[in-house]
């Protein structure tokens, strides 16, 4: 096997016509960790997380309100992490583009549901 690094590209291209582009630039043999790029125009979504998610903001504002309410805003240049189990609402209050890491608990249903949400699917 040929083990390579991957490296993050700041600045891939967005579908202009698209409310969200991703770029998935690795995902492991199981499909249970992966890796890439997010980006979207404002926006306003529920979200349910099966996976653990951690985000590095390169451009933009993030809130995150869970099921209680409690809301916690992010800003390019942050990292957070997103739990399995956080339900709630993602809201790109500005364009945002962000790095992401994924991984599935042994047991989820399946990856990315949450992603997915955040995609627009």
């Amino acid at each position: 096997m040929t083990i390579r690094s991957i490296r993050f590209d700041p600045a891939p291209p967005l579908d202009p016509n698209a409310a969200t582009t991703v770029h998935e630039w690795y995902q492991d043999r199981t499909g249970a960790f992966s890796a890439g790029f997010w980006a979207s125009a404002p926006s306003e979504i529920e979200v349910s997380y099966d996976e653990d998610e951690f985000c590095v903001l390169i451009e933009g504002t993030v809130e995150l309100t869970d099921a209680s309410g409690h809301t916690e805003t992010f800003q390019a240049g942050q990292s957070f992490v997103i739990p399995s189990g956080f339900k709630g609402v993602w809201k790109s209050v500005t364009a945002v583009r962000k790095f992401y890491v994924v991984h599935l608990p042994a047991g989820a249903a399946s990856l990315p549901d949450a992603a997915a949400d955040l995609a627009g699917t």
